[in-house]
């Protein structure tokens, strides 16, 4: 799991431990990607915890076996701003782009 840029919104929350991705069951291709940002552990030892560009990263064991070998990046362009997944274990992904196939 590799971060390559760390969101500004991250660090202009002024508060926080990190955030959380992960796959969950969603979408035309099956799963589906999501970010949220971790200001409580609520589950101790239930998260694997990156350290990538001086973020927490907290993935959940299930969601691991998805996102293994995979880029998440930040895009900041203009109007577009969002985190893009990298996944080389996706096999198709749907036409708009929100969720993906194992």
């Amino acid at each position: 799991m590799h971060l390559r840029t760390l969101p500004s919104s991250i660090q202009s929350r002024g508060k926080g431990l990190g955030v959380r991705i992960g796959v969950k069951k969603a979408g035309c291709s099956g799963f589906e990607y999501f970010f949220d940002y971790v200001d409580d552990i609520l589950t101790e030892g239930q998260d694997i915890i990156f350290n990538e560009s001086e973020c927490n990263i907290y993935v959940d064991q299930e969601s691991l076996n998805y996102l293994k070998g995979s880029m998440v990046d930040y895009s900041d362009e203009g109007l577009n701003k969002g985190i893009k997944f990298h996944n080389p274990n996706a096999k198709a992904v749907c036409g708009c782009g929100e969720s993906f196939t194992i």
